[in-house]
């Protein structure tokens, strides 16, 4: 699966994008607001990461800056099922690269995908130290359910406060019916 935006190329990622991949996403700041990624990250994280089986519903991509050269490995975002069954929504940009759009901008194409997908609702979360993520959520549509939970992060080995937020992207009856057609 692929996207494209107005600045960004959205694909799945390659064995041949491990050293961008590591490069980008070397900054315990970025990594520390993940659930699933180690510190320190490094080549063969990433190496591990792209070679990963994937849900083949649900994309997993990174996000590339369309440039005169070569396309800019930026960040990442993908669909992710919760331990629930539900469907997550998480990205991640490197620090380079904060501060201009990518983030909503790549996610609102995902969002997009996620209707085509026919799915009713995503879930979205942030670690309460990382209130930017969730105004990128909120600026998305995502509202707070009012609940905030401890969620492990891998790379701070501990865990951490939350709020979870949600969008529903269409009436899940109408989705049902529209299944069951």
């Amino acid at each position: 699966m692929f996207a494209r935006t107005k600045r960004l190329l959205l694909r799945p990622g390659w064995a041949q994008d491990a050293a961008a991949l590591a490069a980008a996403i070397a900054d315990e700041t970025i990594v520390r607001n993940l659930a699933t990624a180690p510190w320190p990250y490094g080549q063969r994280d990433a190496e591990a990461f792209l070679a990963a089986p994937r849900d083949p519903v649900l994309p997993s991509l990174l996000l590339f800056e369309r440039t005169s050269d070569a396309p800019r490995l930026v960040g990442a975002c993908g669909l992710g099922r919760r331990p629930s069954g539900h469907v997550e929504l998480g990205y991640w940009i490197a620090r380079a690269h904060w501060g201009r759009g990518f983030a909503t901008e790549a996610c609102a194409a995902l969002i997009e995908i996620a209707r085509t997908l026919g799915l009713a609702r995503l879930e979205g979360s942030h670690f309460l130290d990382n209130p930017a993520s969730g105004r990128v959520l909120e600026k998305l549509g995502f509202v707070p359910n009012g609940i905030t939970a401890p969620r492990y992060s891998c790379a701070r080995g501990a865990e951490a406060q939350a709020r979870l937020l949600r969008l529903e992207l269409a009436d899940a009856e109408k989705v049902e019916e529209s299944l069951a057609a």
